[in-house]
């Protein structure tokens, strides 16, 4: 580790200890629609109008509704149809997950190129995991596109760090370092800040442990399976681990050795991954 990088991360750490590092905030239209999403009150006319003061985030809405993964027989053409087909909770993760591509904006072409790399990586392992879960388990499709969306959200104080510090912006290698090393811890703390979950809260550590065996399949799993599939082909050095001894793939009933048998179920893993983008 280069001597930058120890420095950064030591900072970062102790920073994370007295709680005095600035965590990154959810979009306010993710926060309206969460609020009203967890009243138990709610109707689909008022979480309709609180998503609607967005009209990019309707437009994905409708379009992900209509996309393979979740298309009926009728098409839908407005946001109350889309809501009333996907239902109050998948509705209000799925927006959340979306609205945060907002965040992934920085003033600095270095950590623009950065931060978009990361949103484009998270959209992949986010639509691979809706698959995964939907046809492997009996988790929430929609929790798994959000744990997949959510999984390197740990970088983006990282990165905002970057944006004041001329000398770690220079030096790519010390950036990647510190990310590499700082980012599931932080990841966990912000997910814990915006009240995610329980069954999230941990996945930006806990879907790097390639030996974690939980007593069941979680979230943390199906992304863990999803970013090791997106990796396959490359030269990644997750690409040169042991798949047939990480548990996630026997408790998704997968052969990490064979080949994908199911050209459909690729085809659908592609589709669900430019949809997201």
């Amino acid at each position: 580790m280069t001597d930058l990088a120890q420095r950064v991360q030591d900072e970062l750490i102790q920073a994370i200890e007295k709680d005095q590092l600035v965590l990154p905030t959810l979009p306010e239209v993710a926060l309206r629609v969460r609020e009203a999403a967890e009243d138990p009150d709610v109707s689909i006319p008022l979480l309709v109008k609180e998503i609607s003061n967005d009209a990019a985030l309707s437009a994905r809405l409708i379009k992900v509704v209509n996309s393979p993964l979740l298309r009926s027989r009728q098409e839908i053409t407005d946001l109350s149809m889309a809501v009333n087909r996907m239902g109050i909770t998948y509705t209000a993760n799925l927006a959340t997950g979306l609205a945060m591509s907002q965040m992934f904006q920085a003033t600095s072409d270095v950590i623009d190129r950065k931060m978009r790399e990361v949103w484009t990586r998270s959209t992949e392992v986010a639509g691979i995991s809706h698959v995964l879960c939907r046809h492997y388990t009996k988790l929430k499709p929609d929790q798994a596109t959000l744990a997949g969306l959510v999984h390197q959200i740990g970088v983006l104080p990282i990165l905002a760090y970057a944006e004041d510090n001329s000398q770690l912006l220079r030096d790519s290698i010390s950036l990647n370092l510190v990310i590499e090393r700082i980012h599931p811890v932080l990841g966990d703390r912000i997910l814990q800040a915006w009240d995610f979950p329980e069954p999230l809260r941990h996945v930006p550590s806990e879907h790097l442990d390639f030996k974690r065996n939980s007593p069941s399949v979680d979230y943390a799993d199906v992304v863990q399976v999803a970013v090791l599939q997106s990796l396959a082909g490359t030269q990644h050095p997750f690409t040169q681990m042991d798949w047939s001894a990480i548990p996630a793939f026997a408790k998704l009933g997968l052969d990490p050795a064979g080949e994908q048998e199911d050209e459909d179920l690729s085809a659908e893993m592609e589709a669900a991954m430019q949809l997201l983008a």
